[in-house]
């Protein structure tokens, strides 16, 4: 059954309203200075000490080395990292519910982090038969499936392309469906210079664009804001892990890819979990759509949450998590 579990006010139609603004001026800052085994399922190491990278990684049909983490034992739940980051972005998220009983698997997505630098193949299709293929060679089976903005749309993309018979739930976490560019169709998404801004950033200077994006996407431009240089540094380091071809081809991927018929075809109970203050994606274009079209979905707003909250409020987005899996 469809329903918010926080009305959205006429405070958050405002914010709403702000976050678009905020994000429009994204192109400006470029410029600016022993494995669980589940009934029938074979475990993917006869440990989970995987200290050694080959143990970490596998070879897509396409001959492109994906890197993965798999920890714990226990009920699956798999992560899919947001742009341009990779699966260490979900630390906080792994530690919590590793340490709570779940089996937490995390995969780099190709060109991104320790996964190999593929010139082509950045798209979401791609992704989400990657994404397929890793589960095939983990067997994992009622698997909760999170995903963090492009890692969104790519469990979504996933579940469109392969189905629900591996999928137990799903989370969007500051996703990107339906589709965030603006059109006659998405009268509310972001014009596409905006787009164009970010692919100028990262062509002219990677790093000085990354460490000027972490200020909006963790919210930390704000006047109250608690800013954490620490994190900001975590950006930039894991963004420039990322190829550029990557890096660049992804921002397509993520703004102009409808999955408004994709959402359709999810059958399992899914979260949506968004801030009001998200200034990367705005959630009047996203979660508060989403919900209208996925067919037992939960809208769960949280104030003032930026789009980087699994790093600027992880312990809310894990209790989050878990009542979720435990429901």
């Amino acid at each position: 059954m469809k329903e918010a579990t926080l009305e959205i006010t006429r405070r958050h139609a405002i914010l709403g309203g702000t976050a678009f603004a905020l994000a429009a001026s994204l192109p400006a800052m470029a410029n600016a200075a022993t494995p669980y085994e589940a009934p029938g399922s074979s475990p993917a190491s006869t440990n989970n000490d995987h200290g050694d990278s080959d143990m970490n990684t596998f070879k897509t049909k396409d001959g492109v080395s994906i890197y993965f983490k798999d920890w714990g034992t226990g009920p699956i739940v798999t992560f899919s990292h947001g742009w341009p980051l990779q699966a260490d972005a979900w630390d906080a998220q792994m530690l919590f519910l590793g340490k709570q009983g779940y089996r937490v698997i995390a995969h780099d997505r190709r060109g991104h982090g320790r996964s190999s630098q593929t010139w082509g193949g950045n798209d979401l299709d791609t992704y989400a038969d990657d994404l397929a293929e890793l589960f095939d060679h983990l067997n994992v089976k009622e698997a909760t499936m999170v995903g963090h903005s492009t890692g969104g749309g790519e469990v979504v993309r996933y579940i469109a392309r392969h189905g629900n018979k591996r999928v137990k739930k799903a989370v969007l976490i500051g996703a990107i469906p339906p589709i965030m560019v603006k059109s006659d169709k998405n009268p509310g998404g972001l014009p596409i210079s905006v787009f164009d801004g970010l692919r100028s950033g990262v062509a002219e200077n990677r790093a000085q664009f990354f460490l000027d994006l972490s200020l909006p996407f963790y919210g930390y431009n704000k006047p109250d804001a608690k800013v954490s240089e620490g994190a900001r540094q975590q950006f930039v380091s894991q963004g420039m892990q990322s190829s550029v071809i990557a890096s660049y081809d992804c921002i397509k991927a993520f703004s102009e890819t409808d999955q408004t018929e994709d959402l359709k075809k999810i059958e399992v109970p899914t979260l949506i979990l968004q801030g009001d203050a998200d200034q990367i994606v705005p959630i009047s274009d996203s979660g508060m759509l989403s919900v209208k079209i996925i067919k037992n979905a939960t809208l769960k707003v949280i104030p003032g949450a930026p789009h980087g909250m699994c790093t600027t409020i992880p312990d809310q987005v894990n209790q989050e998590l878990l009542t979720f899996l435990k429901a």
